[in-house]
């Protein structure tokens, strides 16, 4: 049977469910061998409400990338959003072993102390990450990679991303009845910042700001990693519903309204005109101004970047941004979005589309609405976490129902817990976060 490496991403959004299969190559680049996507409902503000129904959507998109790809998907990295996920900052101090030279095991055993000494974690929250920040060998600062450093005490700080157990456990439970195995869970601000960042605005100061369905997913990273983070609970879903009350139109009718007609910034938006909205359930036609559209639109895309601010603000790093934001996610695609988040925010904006894809079907996935499931795959490559995929002889053999056992603890569990796949994984870990 053929073999090859290849990583999988899981994207369970509140609208929709994503699915990309990609391999790697020779140059570390991206080559997307199939996509998946799906309507999701089973979802509210990221958060699972409907198990049945997430399970279901999961399988759609997972049988239409197995079909793209011709590859039966096993194991993925699924992404984890919601209000109830939040960050830790701990600080962290050990003796290095007896050679006086920075190894992986003293790595290892700065971030198990890290996690120790976070206070008021209880027992309804489990860890999602750890991510080091800083290191410092004895007086030599601002390390991001200690390994091989001579010293005899290394201390710093690193950013634990926790959790609310059952909300995470309902998530794991819809891919495991999706007949999938879970490889990582990944914190999906984090898998964004890593597929829309290029590596000069991770190192001068950039905001990544991911507007979804449901949440609107806000990390700040300054020289080279992750400080702070926040997931919103206004975003796209919000300004369809002002939009469908607004004209007095179904949800549907309004998103496609959006889609078609939206703009968020009313400077731009052209000459008025008379929209036709469909009426319901067989009533008459009827025009709305275009002019009302965007001033309803615009309305709630201000509301969302004003309480983006705020939230930039009080991390306290807004004064050391030097690259500006990156926009992306489903809502970044409306018209306007660019300059009503510069009015708003005073900070440069770029529209954040997926990097490091080089070949495979890359147009398919080159549109923001992907960057949260390419980003997932690519953590799944740079932590190690890919896997080993048949090939099979005809479609007619795919399947997706796949029984798995996942284990329960107080961590996120991974493949292979011991070897070289931890000591690499360990080794990369802060420079790929």
């Amino acid at each position: 049977m053929l073999k090859s490496n290849i990583a999988v991403g899981l994207d369970i959004g509140t609208t929709k469910v994503c699915v990309v299969v990609a391999e790697k190559d020779e140059i570390g680049k991206l080559n997307v061998l199939g996509k998946g996507r799906s309507n999701s409902d089973g979802l509210q503000r990221a958060t699972v409400v409907n198990i049945n129904k997430t399970v279901d959507a999961i399988k759609a998109a997972v049988a239409d990338a197995e079909r793209e790809s011709s590859i039966r998907i096993l194991g993925v990295n699924v992404g984890i959003s919601g209000a109830h996920v939040h960050c830790i900052h701990s600080n962290s101090e050990i003796s290095i072993n007896q050679t006086g030279i920075v190894n992986e095991s003293d790595v290892r055993r700065f971030l198990e102390k890290a996690k120790t000494n976070i206070r008021y974690l209880d027992i309804d929250h489990e860890i999602i990450h750890v991510i080091p920040q800083e290191f410092i060998v004895d007086d030599q600062e601002g390390l991001l990679d200690p390994i091989g450093m001579a010293g005899t005490t290394m201390r710093g700080s690193a950013y634990i991303v926790v959790g609310l157990r059952t909300k995470i456990r309902n998530i794991k439970q819809c891919v495991e009845k999706a007949g999938l195995e879970i490889s990582a869970v990944t914190f999906e601000p984090v898998a964004s910042g890593m597929a829309v960042m290029k590596e000069r605005e991770k190192k001068s100061g950039v905001v990544v700001i991911d507007i979804g369905g449901g949440t609107t997913e806000v990390a700040i990273y300054i020289d080279g990693a992750i400080r702070y983070s926040e997931v919103i609970k206004v975003a796209g879903n919000d300004v369809t519903h002002d939009l469908a009350h607004g004209v007095k139109a179904l949800y549907e009718v309004a998103e496609e309204l959006k889609i078609k007609h939206g703009c968020a910034y009313s400077p731009i938006s052209g000459e008025d005109e008379a929209i036709h909205i469909e009426g319901i359930e067989g009533r008459p036609q009827k025009t709305f101004p275009k002019s009302s559209v965007t001033m309803i639109i615009e309305a709630r895309m201000m509301e969302i970047f004003e309480l983006v601010r705020d939230s930039i603000k009080r991390s306290g790093y807004y004064e050391y941004i030097n690259a500006g934001a990156i926009i992306t996610g489903g809502g970044s695609l409306l018209p306007g979005t660019e300059e009503l988040a510069h009015d708003v925010l005073g900070l440069d904006i770029r529209i954040g589309y997926p990097e490091g894809v080089s070949g495979g079907i890359k147009g398919s996935v080159n549109n923001p609405m992907y960057a949260t499931v390419m980003g997932l795959v690519a953590h799944a490559f740079q932590n190690n976490l890919s896997e080993d995929y048949s090939f099979p002889p005809s479609q007619g053999e795919i399947k997706s129902d796949i029984p798995v056992e996942v284990s329960e603890g107080p961590e996120v569990p991974e493949p292979n817990p011991a070897g070289k796949k931890i000591v690499d994984r360990m080794k990369k870990f802060w420079d790929n976060l």
